[in-house]
Protein backbone atom coordinates (compact mmCIF):
# COMPACT_ATOMS: atom_id res chain seq x y z
CA UNK A 1 0.00 0.00 0.00
CA UNK A 2 -0.45 2.64 -1.72
CA UNK A 3 0.19 1.02 -4.87
CA UNK A 4 -2.71 0.81 -7.78
CA UNK A 5 -5.24 2.95 -4.84
CA UNK A 6 -7.37 5.23 -6.62
CA UNK A 7 -8.13 8.79 -5.41
CA UNK A 8 -11.62 7.38 -4.43
CA UNK A 9 -10.23 4.30 -2.25
CA UNK A 10 -7.41 6.40 -0.63
CA UNK A 11 -10.78 8.66 0.66
CA UNK A 12 -12.71 5.57 1.79
CA UNK A 13 -9.28 3.87 3.45
CA UNK A 14 -9.05 7.65 5.03
CA UNK A 15 -13.07 7.78 6.00
CA UNK A 16 -12.97 4.18 7.63
CA UNK A 17 -10.06 5.06 9.66
CA UNK A 18 -7.72 2.04 8.02
CA UNK A 19 -5.44 4.36 7.51
CA UNK A 20 -4.49 8.16 8.48
CA UNK A 21 -3.46 11.13 6.50
CA UNK A 22 0.38 11.39 7.78
CA UNK A 23 0.51 7.82 7.57
CA UNK A 24 -0.64 7.31 3.68
CA UNK A 25 1.18 10.77 2.55
CA UNK A 26 4.25 9.11 4.12
CA UNK A 27 3.79 5.37 2.19
CA UNK A 28 3.54 7.50 -1.07
CA UNK A 29 7.26 9.66 -0.07
CA UNK A 30 8.16 6.43 0.40
CA UNK A 31 6.93 5.54 -3.14
CA UNK A 32 8.60 8.61 -4.70
CA UNK A 33 12.00 7.58 -2.63
CA UNK A 34 12.01 4.30 -4.25
CA UNK A 35 10.94 5.27 -8.04
CA UNK A 36 10.83 8.91 -9.20
CA UNK A 37 14.91 8.65 -9.49
CA UNK A 38 14.18 6.64 -12.85
CA UNK A 39 11.22 9.05 -14.09
CA UNK A 40 11.54 12.00 -12.77
CA UNK A 41 8.28 12.89 -12.33
CA UNK A 42 8.82 15.42 -9.18
CA UNK A 43 11.26 18.10 -9.46
CA UNK A 44 10.27 19.44 -5.96
CA UNK A 45 9.24 18.14 -2.25
CA UNK A 46 9.10 19.82 0.99
CA UNK A 47 8.45 16.31 3.04
CA UNK A 48 7.97 18.74 6.13
CA UNK A 49 5.12 20.77 4.58
CA UNK A 50 3.55 17.76 2.93
CA UNK A 51 3.15 16.06 6.69
CA UNK A 52 2.22 19.26 7.91
CA UNK A 53 -0.88 19.17 5.45
CA UNK A 54 -1.47 15.56 6.41
CA UNK A 55 -2.08 16.35 10.46
CA UNK A 56 -4.21 19.16 9.38
CA UNK A 57 -6.29 16.64 7.07
CA UNK A 58 -6.15 14.56 9.94
CA UNK A 59 -7.77 17.11 12.55
CA UNK A 60 -10.49 17.11 10.05
CA UNK A 61 -10.97 13.98 10.14
CA UNK A 62 -10.97 13.61 13.51
CA UNK A 63 -13.24 16.18 14.24
CA UNK A 64 -15.60 15.62 11.97
CA UNK A 65 -15.32 18.00 9.17
CA UNK A 66 -14.22 16.23 6.53
CA UNK A 67 -15.16 15.55 2.76
CA UNK A 68 -14.85 13.06 0.01
CA UNK A 69 -10.73 14.47 -0.73
CA UNK A 70 -9.54 15.20 2.93
CA UNK A 71 -6.35 13.54 3.21
CA UNK A 72 -6.09 12.00 0.26
CA UNK A 73 -2.47 13.39 -1.33
CA UNK A 74 -2.34 15.09 -4.59
CA UNK A 75 0.51 15.66 -6.95
CA UNK A 76 0.90 19.52 -8.44
CA UNK A 77 2.35 20.51 -11.90
CA UNK A 78 5.18 23.21 -10.80
CA UNK A 79 2.94 25.75 -13.45
CA UNK A 80 1.19 26.73 -10.26
CA UNK A 81 1.79 29.06 -7.39
CA UNK A 82 2.10 27.21 -4.23
CA UNK A 83 2.80 29.52 -1.11
CA UNK A 84 5.92 27.75 1.11
CA UNK A 85 7.16 25.63 -2.49
CA UNK A 86 9.11 26.64 -5.47
CA UNK A 87 7.09 27.42 -8.23
CA UNK A 88 9.54 27.47 -11.11
CA UNK A 89 7.49 26.24 -14.08
CA UNK A 90 10.69 24.06 -14.95
CA UNK A 91 12.45 27.35 -15.88
CA UNK A 92 16.05 28.67 -15.23
CA UNK A 93 14.35 31.69 -14.83
CA UNK A 94 12.56 30.79 -12.17
CA UNK A 95 14.68 28.78 -10.28
CA UNK A 96 15.17 30.70 -6.96
CA UNK A 97 11.22 31.58 -7.09
CA UNK A 98 8.96 30.92 -4.34
CA UNK A 99 5.37 31.92 -4.95
CA UNK A 100 4.29 34.62 -2.16
CA UNK A 101 0.48 33.26 -2.75
CA UNK A 102 -1.37 30.27 -3.75
CA UNK A 103 -3.38 29.87 -6.55
CA UNK A 104 -7.03 29.60 -6.41
CA UNK A 105 -7.59 26.02 -7.35
CA UNK A 106 -4.78 24.84 -5.70
CA UNK A 107 -6.61 26.95 -2.10
CA UNK A 108 -9.91 25.11 -3.38
CA UNK A 109 -7.91 21.79 -3.24
CA UNK A 110 -6.59 22.52 0.37
CA UNK A 111 -9.31 23.55 1.55
CA UNK A 112 -11.49 20.15 1.02
CA UNK A 113 -8.05 18.73 2.92
CA UNK A 114 -5.98 17.51 0.18
CA UNK A 115 -2.45 16.90 0.68
CA UNK A 116 0.14 18.40 -1.41
CA UNK A 117 2.89 15.55 -2.74
CA UNK A 118 5.24 17.30 -4.15
CA UNK A 119 5.65 19.51 -7.10
CA UNK A 120 5.85 17.71 -10.81
CA UNK A 121 7.94 18.52 -14.03
CA UNK A 122 6.58 19.71 -16.98
CA UNK A 123 7.83 21.62 -20.46
CA UNK A 124 9.10 24.72 -19.59
CA UNK A 125 6.62 27.26 -19.60
CA UNK A 126 4.33 24.31 -20.69
CA UNK A 127 5.89 25.06 -24.19
CA UNK A 128 6.09 21.56 -25.34
CA UNK A 129 4.42 18.26 -25.81
CA UNK A 130 7.20 15.56 -24.43
CA UNK A 131 8.20 17.33 -21.32
CA UNK A 132 11.70 17.33 -22.91
CA UNK A 133 12.41 21.36 -22.37
CA UNK A 134 12.40 21.16 -18.79
CA UNK A 135 15.32 23.24 -16.96
CA UNK A 136 15.00 20.08 -14.82
CA UNK A 137 15.49 17.53 -17.10
CA UNK A 138 13.54 14.83 -18.99
CA UNK A 139 10.60 13.04 -17.54
CA UNK A 140 10.80 9.47 -18.64
CA UNK A 141 6.97 7.35 -19.27
CA UNK A 142 6.42 4.59 -17.22
CA UNK A 143 5.21 2.04 -19.50
CA UNK A 144 8.79 2.49 -21.59
CA UNK A 145 11.43 4.20 -19.98
CA UNK A 146 13.19 5.07 -22.68
CA UNK A 147 9.95 7.23 -24.24
CA UNK A 148 8.59 10.65 -23.56
CA UNK A 149 5.37 10.73 -21.24
CA UNK A 150 4.02 13.60 -23.37
CA UNK A 151 3.42 16.75 -22.57
CA UNK A 152 3.19 19.72 -20.93
CA UNK A 153 1.88 18.08 -17.80
CA UNK A 154 4.57 15.11 -17.78
CA UNK A 155 5.24 14.66 -14.80
CA UNK A 156 1.97 14.93 -13.53
CA UNK A 157 1.16 12.19 -15.93
CA UNK A 158 3.68 9.87 -15.24
CA UNK A 159 3.13 10.06 -11.51
CA UNK A 160 -0.22 9.10 -11.60
CA UNK A 161 0.39 6.04 -13.93
CA UNK A 162 3.24 5.18 -11.51
CA UNK A 163 0.88 5.12 -8.93
CA UNK A 164 3.36 8.18 -7.34
CA UNK A 165 0.08 9.88 -6.62
CA UNK A 166 -3.57 9.21 -6.65
CA UNK A 167 -4.71 12.12 -8.78
CA UNK A 168 -2.55 15.43 -10.03
CA UNK A 169 -2.92 18.77 -11.34
CA UNK A 170 -2.53 19.66 -14.74
CA UNK A 171 -2.61 22.56 -17.21
CA UNK A 172 -3.74 22.44 -20.90
CA UNK A 173 -3.16 25.03 -23.60
CA UNK A 174 -3.12 22.79 -26.63
CA UNK A 175 -3.48 19.45 -25.11
CA UNK A 176 -1.40 19.17 -22.40
CA UNK A 177 -3.24 17.29 -19.78
CA UNK A 178 -4.94 15.67 -22.59
CA UNK A 179 -1.74 14.15 -24.79
CA UNK A 180 0.17 13.03 -21.37
CA UNK A 181 -3.05 11.34 -20.13
CA UNK A 182 -3.25 9.18 -23.51
CA UNK A 183 0.50 8.47 -23.78
CA UNK A 184 0.65 7.40 -19.83
CA UNK A 185 -2.48 5.08 -20.19
CA UNK A 186 -4.54 7.44 -17.25
CA UNK A 187 -7.81 9.90 -17.12
CA UNK A 188 -6.99 13.77 -17.82
CA UNK A 189 -9.94 16.55 -18.38
CA UNK A 190 -9.65 19.99 -19.76
CA UNK A 191 -12.73 21.72 -18.73
CA UNK A 192 -14.46 24.24 -20.58
CA UNK A 193 -12.88 27.47 -20.24
CA UNK A 194 -13.31 29.47 -17.47
CA UNK A 195 -14.51 26.74 -15.41
CA UNK A 196 -11.56 26.92 -13.06
CA UNK A 197 -9.92 29.98 -11.97
CA UNK A 198 -6.60 30.67 -13.75
CA UNK A 199 -5.83 33.30 -10.54
CA UNK A 200 -2.35 31.68 -9.35
CA UNK A 201 -1.59 29.72 -12.79
CA UNK A 202 1.91 31.41 -14.66
CA UNK A 203 0.55 32.57 -18.07
CA UNK A 204 1.87 30.66 -21.48
CA UNK A 205 -1.55 31.42 -23.38
CA UNK A 206 -3.82 33.50 -21.58
CA UNK A 207 -6.87 32.59 -23.66
CA UNK A 208 -5.99 28.70 -23.96
CA UNK A 209 -4.87 28.24 -20.71
CA UNK A 210 -7.05 25.91 -18.47
CA UNK A 211 -6.78 23.87 -15.58
CA UNK A 212 -8.06 20.27 -15.16
CA UNK A 213 -7.55 17.04 -13.22
CA UNK A 214 -5.47 14.09 -13.95
CA UNK A 215 -5.94 10.39 -12.31
CA UNK A 216 -6.53 7.24 -12.84
CA UNK A 217 -10.33 6.93 -13.68
CA UNK A 218 -13.69 9.40 -14.85
CA UNK A 219 -14.72 8.86 -11.46
CA UNK A 220 -11.98 10.52 -9.50
CA UNK A 221 -11.33 13.25 -11.84
CA UNK A 222 -15.61 13.65 -11.12
CA UNK A 223 -14.73 13.84 -7.41
CA UNK A 224 -10.97 16.59 -8.03
CA UNK A 225 -13.62 18.84 -9.97
CA UNK A 226 -16.17 19.12 -7.70
CA UNK A 227 -13.82 20.96 -5.39
CA UNK A 228 -11.33 22.94 -8.47
CA UNK A 229 -14.41 24.33 -10.42
CA UNK A 230 -15.04 27.49 -8.63
CA UNK A 231 -15.83 31.41 -9.39
CA UNK A 232 -13.17 34.15 -8.95
CA UNK A 233 -12.94 37.66 -8.99
CA UNK A 234 -9.43 37.83 -9.49
CA UNK A 235 -9.83 35.99 -12.31
CA UNK A 236 -11.32 37.89 -15.23
CA UNK A 237 -12.10 34.80 -17.00
CA UNK A 238 -13.76 33.14 -14.52
CA UNK A 239 -17.44 32.16 -15.20
CA UNK A 240 -19.88 32.69 -12.20
CA UNK A 241 -22.57 30.02 -12.67
CA UNK A 242 -23.80 27.61 -9.96
CA UNK A 243 -21.89 25.11 -8.55
CA UNK A 244 -22.52 21.58 -9.65
CA UNK A 245 -22.33 18.19 -8.68
CA UNK A 246 -19.66 16.81 -11.44
CA UNK A 247 -20.76 12.98 -10.23
CA UNK A 248 -24.22 13.25 -10.67
CA UNK A 249 -24.10 11.68 -14.42
CA UNK A 250 -21.83 8.06 -13.18
CA UNK A 251 -24.79 6.10 -13.91
CA UNK A 252 -26.06 7.63 -16.70
CA UNK A 253 -26.71 5.18 -19.83
CA UNK A 254 -24.88 5.06 -22.96
CA UNK A 255 -28.07 3.55 -24.73
CA UNK A 256 -29.41 6.38 -27.12
CA UNK A 257 -26.17 8.09 -26.66
CA UNK A 258 -25.52 9.90 -30.32
CA UNK A 259 -21.71 10.23 -30.96
CA UNK A 260 -19.66 12.08 -33.89
CA UNK A 261 -16.73 10.59 -35.58
CA UNK A 262 -15.24 13.42 -37.56
CA UNK A 263 -13.80 11.90 -40.77
CA UNK A 264 -10.98 14.22 -41.01
CA UNK A 265 -9.32 12.62 -37.59
CA UNK A 266 -9.02 9.49 -39.14
CA UNK A 267 -7.61 10.14 -42.28
CA UNK A 268 -3.39 10.58 -42.89
CA UNK A 269 -1.08 10.82 -40.41
CA UNK A 270 -3.20 8.48 -38.03
CA UNK A 271 -0.84 5.81 -37.05
CA UNK A 272 -2.90 2.30 -38.24
CA UNK A 273 -3.14 1.28 -34.19
CA UNK A 274 -4.54 4.72 -32.65
CA UNK A 275 -7.27 3.72 -35.59
CA UNK A 276 -7.68 0.65 -34.34
CA UNK A 277 -8.20 1.65 -30.59
CA UNK A 278 -10.64 4.35 -32.07
CA UNK A 279 -12.59 1.29 -33.45
CA UNK A 280 -12.63 -0.76 -30.71
CA UNK A 281 -14.07 2.18 -28.21
CA UNK A 282 -16.83 2.41 -31.70
CA UNK A 283 -17.85 -1.01 -31.05
CA UNK A 284 -17.43 -0.55 -26.85
CA UNK A 285 -20.10 1.93 -27.39
CA UNK A 286 -22.47 0.24 -29.84
CA UNK A 287 -22.57 -2.48 -27.70
CA UNK A 288 -24.14 -0.19 -25.20
CA UNK A 289 -26.43 1.06 -27.33
CA UNK A 290 -24.59 4.19 -28.47
CA UNK A 291 -25.24 5.93 -31.92
CA UNK A 292 -22.40 6.03 -33.97
CA UNK A 293 -22.40 8.95 -36.90
CA UNK A 294 -19.57 10.12 -38.83
CA UNK A 295 -19.33 14.20 -38.74
CA UNK A 296 -17.24 16.56 -40.72
CA UNK A 297 -14.70 19.11 -38.53
CA UNK A 298 -13.95 20.95 -42.38
CA UNK A 299 -11.15 23.71 -40.71
CA UNK A 300 -9.13 21.03 -38.90
CA UNK A 301 -6.07 21.08 -40.53
CA UNK A 302 -5.99 25.30 -40.11
CA UNK A 303 -6.20 24.88 -36.22
CA UNK A 304 -2.37 24.28 -36.01
CA UNK A 305 -1.13 27.15 -37.74
CA UNK A 306 -3.76 29.27 -35.86
CA UNK A 307 -3.02 27.86 -32.61
CA UNK A 308 0.82 28.37 -33.01
CA UNK A 309 0.35 31.53 -33.77
CA UNK A 310 -1.91 32.98 -31.44
CA UNK A 311 -0.63 31.10 -28.64
CA UNK A 312 3.05 31.98 -29.58
CA UNK A 313 1.74 36.08 -30.04
CA UNK A 314 0.14 35.84 -26.55
CA UNK A 315 3.57 33.94 -25.26
CA UNK A 316 5.81 36.78 -25.94
CA UNK A 317 3.29 38.92 -24.13
CA UNK A 318 3.32 37.25 -21.31
CA UNK A 319 6.73 36.42 -20.83
CA UNK A 320 7.90 40.01 -21.29
CA UNK A 321 7.55 40.20 -17.73
CA UNK A 322 10.88 38.27 -16.98
CA UNK A 323 13.05 40.99 -17.51
CA UNK A 324 15.64 40.56 -14.53
CA UNK A 325 14.09 43.42 -11.83
CA UNK A 326 11.59 42.43 -10.33
CA UNK A 327 12.10 38.63 -9.76
CA UNK A 328 13.64 35.65 -11.53
CA UNK A 329 17.06 35.12 -13.12
CA UNK A 330 18.87 38.10 -13.19
CA UNK A 331 22.37 37.71 -15.57
CA UNK A 332 25.57 37.87 -13.17
CA UNK A 333 27.39 40.16 -15.45
CA UNK A 334 26.03 43.14 -17.63
CA UNK A 335 27.46 46.88 -18.18
CA UNK A 336 24.01 48.76 -18.41
CA UNK A 337 19.93 47.87 -18.15
CA UNK A 338 19.59 46.82 -21.86
CA UNK A 339 22.48 44.58 -21.95
CA UNK A 340 20.85 42.72 -18.46
CA UNK A 341 17.70 42.18 -20.06
CA UNK A 342 18.95 40.54 -22.66
CA UNK A 343 21.49 38.83 -20.71
CA UNK A 344 19.06 37.06 -17.75
CA UNK A 345 16.41 36.28 -20.92
CA UNK A 346 19.06 34.60 -22.92
CA UNK A 347 20.03 32.90 -19.75
CA UNK A 348 17.03 32.33 -18.15
CA UNK A 349 14.87 30.93 -21.26
CA UNK A 350 15.73 27.58 -23.26
CA UNK A 351 15.34 26.77 -26.78
CA UNK A 352 11.92 26.26 -27.08
CA UNK A 353 10.70 29.15 -25.08
CA UNK A 354 12.92 31.63 -27.25
CA UNK A 355 11.53 30.38 -30.38
CA UNK A 356 7.69 30.29 -29.00
CA UNK A 357 8.71 34.02 -27.92
CA UNK A 358 10.49 35.02 -31.41
CA UNK A 359 7.35 33.70 -33.35
CA UNK A 360 5.03 35.51 -31.16
CA UNK A 361 6.72 38.90 -31.26
CA UNK A 362 6.90 38.22 -35.24
CA UNK A 363 3.66 37.92 -35.78
CA UNK A 364 2.54 40.90 -33.55
CA UNK A 365 4.69 42.95 -35.30
CA UNK A 366 3.97 45.93 -37.44
CA UNK A 367 3.35 45.36 -41.04
CA UNK A 368 2.21 41.07 -39.69
CA UNK A 369 -0.04 41.99 -37.42
CA UNK A 370 -3.04 41.57 -40.09
CA UNK A 371 -0.98 39.18 -42.16
CA UNK A 372 -0.79 36.66 -39.21
CA UNK A 373 -2.66 37.24 -35.69
CA UNK A 374 -6.01 38.76 -37.36
CA UNK A 375 -6.22 36.29 -39.41
CA UNK A 376 -5.80 33.28 -37.06
CA UNK A 377 -8.74 34.81 -34.86
CA UNK A 378 -10.40 34.56 -37.39
CA UNK A 379 -9.77 31.05 -38.38
CA UNK A 380 -10.58 30.51 -34.58
CA UNK A 381 -13.84 31.39 -34.68
CA UNK A 382 -14.71 28.93 -37.94
CA UNK A 383 -13.10 26.20 -35.95
CA UNK A 384 -15.00 27.17 -32.88
CA UNK A 385 -18.16 27.35 -35.58
CA UNK A 386 -17.30 23.74 -36.89
CA UNK A 387 -17.83 22.20 -32.98
CA UNK A 388 -20.60 24.17 -32.37
CA UNK A 389 -22.35 22.78 -36.02
CA UNK A 390 -21.68 18.87 -35.38
CA UNK A 391 -22.63 19.20 -31.39
CA UNK A 392 -26.02 20.62 -32.20
CA UNK A 393 -26.37 17.14 -33.89
CA UNK A 394 -24.46 14.79 -31.37
CA UNK A 395 -23.81 14.36 -28.18
CA UNK A 396 -20.53 14.08 -27.92
CA UNK A 397 -17.28 13.50 -30.29
CA UNK A 398 -15.11 10.66 -30.25
CA UNK A 399 -11.34 11.14 -31.36
CA UNK A 400 -8.09 10.21 -31.28
CA UNK A 401 -5.93 12.02 -28.87
CA UNK A 402 -2.51 11.96 -30.81
CA UNK A 403 -1.76 10.78 -33.89
CA UNK A 404 0.58 8.18 -32.49
CA UNK A 405 1.73 6.47 -29.21
CA UNK A 406 4.33 8.33 -26.77
CA UNK A 407 7.44 9.00 -29.14
CA UNK A 408 11.13 7.91 -28.11
CA UNK A 409 13.15 10.21 -26.47
CA UNK A 410 15.21 12.54 -28.67
CA UNK A 411 12.51 11.97 -31.49
CA UNK A 412 11.84 15.81 -32.13
CA UNK A 413 15.16 17.34 -31.29
CA UNK A 414 15.77 18.29 -34.62
CA UNK A 415 12.24 18.78 -35.81
CA UNK A 416 10.01 21.03 -33.84
CA UNK A 417 7.68 21.33 -36.25
CA UNK A 418 6.83 17.34 -35.80
CA UNK A 419 6.23 18.05 -32.32
CA UNK A 420 3.68 20.77 -33.26
CA UNK A 421 2.01 18.61 -35.72
CA UNK A 422 1.16 16.30 -32.80
CA UNK A 423 -0.79 18.36 -31.39
CA UNK A 424 -3.57 18.41 -34.00
CA UNK A 425 -6.39 16.41 -32.78
CA UNK A 426 -6.29 18.44 -29.11
CA UNK A 427 -5.27 22.25 -30.17
CA UNK A 428 -8.60 22.70 -31.55
CA UNK A 429 -10.57 22.48 -28.65
CA UNK A 430 -8.34 25.52 -27.02
CA UNK A 431 -9.51 27.25 -29.66
CA UNK A 432 -12.75 26.71 -29.18
CA UNK A 433 -12.92 27.11 -25.12
CA UNK A 434 -14.18 23.35 -25.19
CA UNK A 435 -14.47 20.68 -22.78
CA UNK A 436 -12.20 17.11 -23.35
CA UNK A 437 -10.69 14.31 -21.92
CA UNK A 438 -8.29 11.53 -22.37
CA UNK A 439 -9.50 8.04 -21.08
CA UNK A 440 -7.41 4.71 -21.46
CA UNK A 441 -8.43 2.65 -24.98
CA UNK A 442 -5.57 -0.07 -25.27
CA UNK A 443 -1.96 -0.49 -25.81
CA UNK A 444 0.20 -0.49 -28.73
CA UNK A 445 2.88 -3.76 -30.00
CA UNK A 446 5.38 -2.43 -27.81
CA UNK A 447 3.15 -2.04 -25.14
CA UNK A 448 2.91 1.81 -24.91
CA UNK A 449 -0.54 3.00 -24.04
CA UNK A 450 -3.47 4.33 -25.87
CA UNK A 451 -5.73 7.19 -25.39
CA UNK A 452 -9.49 8.46 -26.91
CA UNK A 453 -10.49 12.06 -27.00
CA UNK A 454 -14.03 12.32 -25.77
CA UNK A 455 -15.34 16.25 -26.62
CA UNK A 456 -18.24 17.64 -25.13
CA UNK A 457 -20.41 20.98 -25.71
CA UNK A 458 -19.72 23.88 -23.46
CA UNK A 459 -20.56 23.26 -19.75
CA UNK A 460 -21.06 19.17 -19.96
CA UNK A 461 -17.90 17.75 -18.47
CA UNK A 462 -20.51 16.02 -15.81
CA UNK A 463 -22.07 14.38 -19.10
CA UNK A 464 -18.69 13.58 -20.54
CA UNK A 465 -17.59 12.32 -17.39
CA UNK A 466 -20.51 10.25 -17.08
CA UNK A 467 -19.68 8.92 -20.46
CA UNK A 468 -16.15 8.14 -19.57
CA UNK A 469 -17.27 6.12 -16.55
CA UNK A 470 -19.58 3.84 -17.82
CA UNK A 471 -16.67 2.83 -20.59
CA UNK A 472 -14.88 2.29 -18.02
CA UNK A 473 -16.85 -0.01 -16.38
CA UNK A 474 -17.57 -1.98 -19.29
CA UNK A 475 -13.34 -1.58 -19.89
CA UNK A 476 -9.80 -2.61 -17.90
CA UNK A 477 -7.68 -0.70 -20.04
CA UNK A 478 -7.84 2.18 -17.22
CA UNK A 479 -6.85 -0.74 -14.19
CA UNK A 480 -3.30 -1.67 -15.93
CA UNK A 481 -0.14 -1.12 -14.67
CA UNK A 482 3.46 -0.44 -16.47
CA UNK A 483 5.41 -3.53 -15.70
CA UNK A 484 8.52 -1.88 -15.46
CA UNK A 485 8.13 -0.58 -11.86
Amino acid sequence: MPKNYTLKQCSELLQSKQISATELAQEYLNSIDEDNASLNAYITLNKEQTITEAKLADSMLAQGYANVLTGVPIAIKDIFCQQGWRSACSSKMLDNFEAPYTATVIQNLLNAGMVTLGRTNMDEFAMGSTTESSYYGNTHNPWQLQHVPGGSSGGSAAAVAARLAPAALGSDTGGSIRQPASHCGITGLKPTYGVISRFGMVAYASSFDQAGPMAQNAEDCALLLNAMASFDQRDSTSIERNQEDYTRDLNLSLSGIKVGVPKEFLGEGLSAEVHQAIDNMIALLQSQGAIITEISLPHTELSIPAYYVLASAEASTNLSRYDGVRYGHRASEFNHLDEMYSKSRAEGFGTEVKRRIMVGSYVLSHGYYDAYYLKAQKLRRLVADDFQYVLNQCDIILSPVAPTTAPALGSHDKDPVQMYLSDIYTVSLNLAGLPGMSIPAGFDSKGLPIGVQLIGNYFTESHLLGIAHQIQQHSDWHIQVPSVL
